[in-house]
This record gives structure tokens, sequence and C-alpha cells, in this order.
């Protein structure tokens, strides 16, 4: 999501309108809001680029560094970017950019340095971000196979908050689940039930044609293997996802 640019009225107010009218309404309204031309991810890696090789890493530059981590730029494309950069523009410049982009994007390291911490406390690994199931997801989940052979068995791990919509197994025979939790803390609820937390060790099974949804605790990271019980005509219903109060309202 981008973040509304206001920096001409902000900085300029009655002193120079006109400018201010023309960086505003003009450079961040009409031209940024073309989006069939550039996205915005685009129009923020070619903005960083082109100051930065002018050495402009002033009060500005970093406005725009925090334009760039709203529309999308994460610490790892920032830094391949002033890595690039260099040998274009120059390695002091450079070096200017990154100690300003290292505190903006402070809290995306501390986020990996968790993430890492947390896959080497467990056996299984955390795999790559769920993108196939990603809509069907509030926050950022995680997808490992483990088997995919006789039974399926996936390890699926949640972010801190991250939770799966409500959604139903069907199968006209057999079907259904089985959670086992391999690490972390977090809640499975079927639908008219009281949540159950779960932590290393828990099991639920999971019958065909139950309402359910299950995610990580909103202070935690969670995981747990995915067993696939076989059934006929199998196929997963998606639903509605779980409501932010009903969430914060779990004990």
């Amino acid at each position: 999501m981008a973040v509304k640019q206001t920096a001409g009225r902000t900085a300029l107010g009655e002193f120079a309108p006109k400018f201010a009218e023309l960086n505003d309404d003009v450079l961040f309204g009409q031209v940024w809001s073309r989006e069939d031309k550039l996205s915005l991810k685009e129009r923020s890696l070619i903005t960083v680029v082109a100051l930065l090789s002018q050495g402009l890493t002033d009060t500005s530059f970093v406005h725009h560094l925090e334009s760039a981590k709203a529309n999308d730029i994460t610490k790892s494309e920032i830094a391949e970017i002033i890595t690039h950069a260099a040998f274009y523009a120059g390695w002091p410049k450079a070096w200017a950019a990154f100690r300003l982009a290292k505190d903006i994007w402070k809290e995306d390291a501390n986020e990996a340095d968790e993430k890492t911490a947390y896959e080497k406390s467990m056996l299984f690994p955390i795999g790559q971000p769920n993108d196939t199931f990603a809509q069907y997801f509030v926050g950022q989940s995680y997808l490992a196979p483990v088997s995919k052979e006789q039974v399926g068995i996936f390890n699926v791990t949640f972010e801190p908050g991250c939770r799966n919509n409500w959604h139903i197994h069907h199968a006209e025979k057999g079907g259904g689940q089985i959670l086992v939790c391999v690490a972390g803390r977090g809640f499975y609820q079927e639908w008219g039930k009281t949540p159950i937390c779960m932590t290393a060790g828990d099991v639920v099974n999971i019958p065909a044609g139950v309402k359910h949804w299950h995610g990580a605790a909103p202070d935690s990271w969670f995981s747990h293997l995915v067993v696939e019980v076989p059934g006929e005509n199998t196929h997963t219903e998606w639903c509605e996802p779980v409501s932010n109060e009903d969430y914060a309202n779990i004990k």
C-alpha cells in the first residue's frame, strides 16, 4: 500500500503553493497513479536510485526510502539495489544510503532473525512462503512438504497472528486431516466450539465435513504437520476469515 505523498505542502505550505501543487498533485498524484505504466514499487526503485546517484541522501531521501518500503521493496531488495548502484554512483554515496536504509528496514531485520531462530528450534524446515493459498490466510504462512507419497504430510508454519480462514474438508468417504503441532503455540477451533490451544506434541483429528480454522497465537510462531487422510472425491471448501474480534477474544 502506497504512502500518500504530501511532502511539498508539509515543507513549503503557503510559501510556494505552486511548487507544492506540482510536487503533490502532479508528480505524486497524476504521475504516480499511472500504475498501468509503472507500478508504485518500480517508481520507488527508480526514485531511490536517481537520488542516490546524485548524492541527495538527506531528509527527503529518508522520505523516499520509507515510501519504497511501503511500496513493498523488501530489505534484501533495497540492499541489492544500493549495492548495484554503488558501482555506478560511487561507494561513498552508497554508504550514505545504507546508513539511512538500515534504520528504516531495521524491523524487517529483526523479524528475519526471529524467523531464523524459530526454524532452528524445530526439527522440520519452515519451507517457502505459502503463496498458492495466501488468499485464504490472514498473515504470512509457510509450507514445507515432508512426504508426497502414500499419505501427504506437510509442515505448515504460521508467523505470529497468522491464521487461515474457516474451511471444510469434504469427502464422499474417509478424508479429513490430522494436525500434529511440532513447535510454537497456536489455536484450533471448530464451528460453535471453544478454541483449543496447541503446543508441541498436541494432536487434533479433523473429520471430513467439520468447519474449522487453525493458526498462530498473536505472540508466537506456530508449526504443525498436516496429515491428509485418504478419501474419495476429496476437496476443501474455503469460507470466511476469522474475524479480528473473535481472534482477539481467544484466551
